[in-house]
């Protein structure tokens, strides 16, 4: 906050220029383009926007390098009655990574009955204490909020025909 009595400087602009507006034929001639540069053009235009990680993250943080392999390390394990990983399932709530490379995981099970309700936990405990970096994993299997399937990815959907 600035103190009450500091001026601020202000620069008055006489003239903008107007920015040139796109043409058509400013637009690439499909018949004179190669094929390379037709596929050149047609490149995801998200693939530098999703490999592009946030800046100034610790690795235990979202984004950074440690909780994306704990987030991976996660994706490999799967529900035994359904073919998708328990991360995408939503069964994960929550991650957190300490300083000194404690991991701490809230997740729950599509039921209290599932048949791996004793396994799954004592899984997920040794798979994210595999993880370099982890020193220590602690897992905490939580019955709140209930899982549903509104809790599961847009790919574990399409995996099981959802969408």
């Amino acid at each position: 906050m600035r103190p009450p009595n500091e001026t601020v400087a202000a620069e008055t602009v006489e003239s903008v220029e107007t920015p040139r507006r796109a043409r058509v034929d400013d637009a690439v001639d499909p018949e004179a383009e190669t094929a390379g540069e037709k596929l050149e053009r047609k490149k995801d235009y998200l693939e530098g926007f999703l490999k592009e990680r946030p800046q100034n993250v610790s690795g235990n943080e979202p984004g950074g390098e440690l909780y994306e392999s704990v987030i991976a390390a996660l994706k490999e394990i799967y529900d035994p009655e359904i073919p998708v990983n328990i991360y995408d399932l939503g069964l994960i709530y929550g991650v957190e990574i300490s300083d000194d490379g404690h991991a701490h995981v809230n997740m729950t099970l599509t039921t209290p009955h599932c048949p791996v309700a004793e396994s799954m936990p004592g899984e997920v405990e040794l798979r994210v204490g595999s993880v370099p970096g982890i020193g220590d994993a602690e897992v905490n299997l939580v019955w709140d909020p209930p899982w549903d399937p509104q809790k599961m990815s847009d790919e574990a959907k399409l995996e099981l025909g959802m969408l």
